[in-house]
């Protein structure tokens, strides 16, 4: 079953639950921090952007979990391949740093001693802008980034928990935002031109279950002249309405039903750099994938743990569009990633 959401109305009743379970290809649903009634320290509100081409990325994140706030910069180089990440933690934020309530307006901003990350949204453009005094090894790292959004069609998807009512996971992923601008780091350049360099951002709100473990996978480029992506997933809350599984083509969203990771084992463990199959249960989307770095992360405070793998690669393979069209993907860059969190 895919129920898509096409009315808008508030996201939660005034028992803090979640209204319409499904998808829509906007955000439509209005989202009120106020009406949560789970505990206040339970609420989770980021906002992530992903900056790449064939060559490198930028990955940066500004959120605010209520009892402890991040905010990273992660800089990765295909070609080498190379990667790090710098993630500046706060703690009791309580929702201070005052998120939009919808991303299609308002700005966000993280900062602290040494560095800065904005995120500012003007009409048809989020402009990125960052700075970090020591990203590694006391070297700074800073950038500017526009990305052009003319408002396509994009995942929305608003998932209940059958653990408890008021928990609940509000979720948006616009792929294929051309992307021009500039990060320097260690005396290099990384240039982003909005011929080869798309933006994704993922939007979230919700109120979570203390365990999950997500699987979550994207990509953007163009194909033939067309600009293309995709966004798929799993594994956050009862999702019978809907998947989050889209495909994106010219701006335009194409619903996917259930699509399932297969990700290799060796001695029995998750095989990250091995070559990965992704199967739909509607044959709508068949892929591999050749990974190329793992930018892997495992953080343990006994109470409080993640364990991360976030693999790109190229993916390889063939999707369809609503009107049966047929797209053929070959060495299409993206990212696939199995998290586990505990927090």
């Amino acid at each position: 079953m895919q129920h898509q959401i096409t009315k808008a109305h508030p996201l939660l009743d005034e028992n803090g639950h979640l209204i319409e379970a499904g998808y829509a290809k906007r955000m439509i649903l209005d989202y009120d921090r106020n009406k949560i009634k789970a505990n206040s320290l339970r609420i989770k509100e980021w906002d992530y952007y992903l900056v790449y081409n064939n060559d490198y990325a930028i990955a940066l994140t500004v959120d605010d979990n209520s009892y402890m706030a991040l905010d990273s910069i992660s800089l990765i180089d295909f070609r080498i391949p190379w990667e790090h990440t710098n993630s500046p933690m706060k703690f009791m934020t309580r929702g201070s740093r005052n998120f939009p309530a919808t991303s299609k307006s308002g700005n966000v901003v993280g900062e602290g001693k040494g560095y800065r990350i904005e995120f500012l949204k003007e009409r048809d453009r989020r402009i990125l802008n960052f700075h970090m005094d020591d990203f590694m090894d006391g070297k700074p790292i800073e950038g500017s980034i526009t990305l052009y959004d003319d408002d396509p069609e994009s995942m929305v998807i608003a998932t209940p928990y059958k653990e408890s009512k008021v928990h609940f996971y509000y979720n948006q992923k616009i792929n294929c935002l051309p992307a021009d601008g500039r990060v320097t780091f260690d005396g290099k350049d990384y240039l982003f031109s909005p011929l080869s360099s798309y933006g994704t951002l993922d939007w979230g709100r919700g109120v979570w279950t203390y365990k999950n473990t997500w699987y979550w996978g994207s990509a953007s480029g163009n194909i033939d002249g067309h600009d293309f992506g995709f966004n798929i997933g799993y594994g956050f809350g009862d999702t019978s309405a809907a998947s989050e599984n889209m495909l994106f083509y010219d701006g335009k969203a194409h619903k996917l039903s259930r699509v399932v990771f297969n990700i290799p084992e060796k001695n029995g463990k998750d095989d990250f750099m091995s070559d990965w199959t992704f199967t739909s249960d509607d044959g709508r989307f068949e892929m591999e994938f050749k990974p190329v770095i793992d930018r892997a992360a495992n953080t343990d405070f006994i109470i409080l743990g993640s364990n991360q793998h976030q693999v790109f690669g190229r993916f390889s393979g063939k999707v369809v569009l609503d009107n049966g069209k047929e797209i053929i993907v070959k060495d299409l860059m993206g990212f696939a990633e199995k998290v586990r969190n505990k927090w």
